[in-house]
């Protein structure tokens, strides 16, 4: 790849032109990376609700024509100025959000909120010239979240890849960059129970699965899934959730279901949906004294949450999470170790998304 070193790379990139118009397979120029920037070969992708989301351009503005993707595992082909920790061959999760280590929130050790690199889904250009690097017959096509992976080259700024092991899968790790992370780190970072607790986790999608699978690593003891949709129950199970709960099979609210099924309350809840009824009821349906709430799921932007102020004074706690609180160059790397070391728990999390996980030759 070295080859290609400063020049610009044709490569096939899968374009969203309008919002919710099939994606179409183009030919697109990658100009080389500049400043603080990488170039890398995308050799997996995955697709995340947030893709679906902002391509249907539901509640937020619209930025086409425009490259989604940011799920994703490759290898850098080449490195701008100024990039020092990062060389041409080495394996990389592209990550949504990143980590610039030099603000305060990046030298803090309780946030993972880089004031540089934040996630800023209105922005389709490089922060370092405001400039996309893709172009179609000299039109700029439009980045996404920074990382635009559903390409088989993109360019993303140093500090929101996470350099991993060489030897680490890519077609399974690369969901370490978005989705699982965000689920493993609410629990075993924000929610943190403690031994022999009880978790409810509401939403078991793949953000779902991951916080139950770190309820699990934690060792909980009772993990109870909450979801309208059954069929998601016995994949569940392999990630520790016991116990289920269908919203749809009860006339009252499912916070007073899970407090009379656990005396009072749950010790700890993960929200995973983005339902601001789910974040309610997620919030409410902890035990008062000690209880903590962690909201995951991004609602609609006119939602309201509301609950009696009650709720609060009887010492129950909401807290929110970003990307788990994972640090993306500091925190990533040594999740992926654990997984390849065989670390207990981290055998299941990877078999969150069989099926959707794609080969760039399939996607493209």
């Amino acid at each position: 790849m070295a080859s290609t070193a400063g020049k610009v790379i044709k490569c096939r990139a899968a374009v969203a032109w309008e919002a919710g118009k099939p994606l179409v397979i183009e030919e697109v120029e990658v100009a080389p990376p500049q400043a603080m920037e990488v170039r890398i070969k995308i050799l997996f992708t995955s697709l995340c609700h947030t893709d679906v989301y902002f391509w249907e351009a539901k509640g937020q503005k619209p930025v086409f024509p425009r490259i989604f993707g940011h799920e994703a595992g490759g290898i850098v082909e080449s490195v701008g100025e100024g990039v020092t920790d990062l060389a041409p061959g080495d394996y990389v999760l592209p990550v949504f959000t990143g980590e610039c280590k030099d603000c305060a929130h990046c030298k803090s050790e309780e946030s993972n909120m880089c004031t540089l690199l934040r996630i800023n889904t209105d922005r389709g250009v490089m922060i370092r010239d405001g400039q996309s690097r893709f172009s179609i017959h000299g039109k700029p096509i439009y980045h996404f979240v920074g990382t635009s992976t559903f390409s088989e080259f993109t360019v993303v700024h140093v500090g929101c890849l996470a350099k991993i092991n060489p030897d680490a899968p890519l077609d399974k790790v690369c969901v370490l960059s978005c989705g699982i992370s965000t689920g493993l780190g609410a629990t075993l970072n924000v929610a943190k129970p403690p031994k022999g607790s009880s978790v409810a986790v509401f939403g078991l999608g793949a953000v779902g699965l991951a916080a139950a699978e770190g309820a699990r690593i934690a060792g909980a003891s009772r993990i109870i899934g909450v979801d309208v949709n059954p069929r998601r129950f016995l994949e569940a199970k392999k990630f520790g959730v016991n116990e289920f709960v269908n919203p749809k099979d009860y006339q009252k609210p499912i916070q007073e279901v899970l407090a009379e099924m656990t005396d009072g309350g749950v010790d700890r809840s993960i929200e995973c949906t983005g339902n601001i009824d789910a974040m309610i009821s997620a919030f409410e349906c902890v035990h008062d004294g000690w209880g903590v709430a962690v909201l995951v799921g991004v609602p609609h932007k006119d939602a309201v949450f509301k609950t009696h102020p009650m709720n609060v004074l009887n010492e129950r706690t909401l807290k929110g999470t970003f990307f788990g609180n994972y640090k993306p160059r500091s925190d990533i790397p040594a999740v992926v170790e654990k997984y390849m070391n065989k670390v207990s728990g981290y055998l299941y999390i990877f078999e969150i998304k069989v099926g959707q996980t794609f080969f760039m030759d399939v996607l493209l």
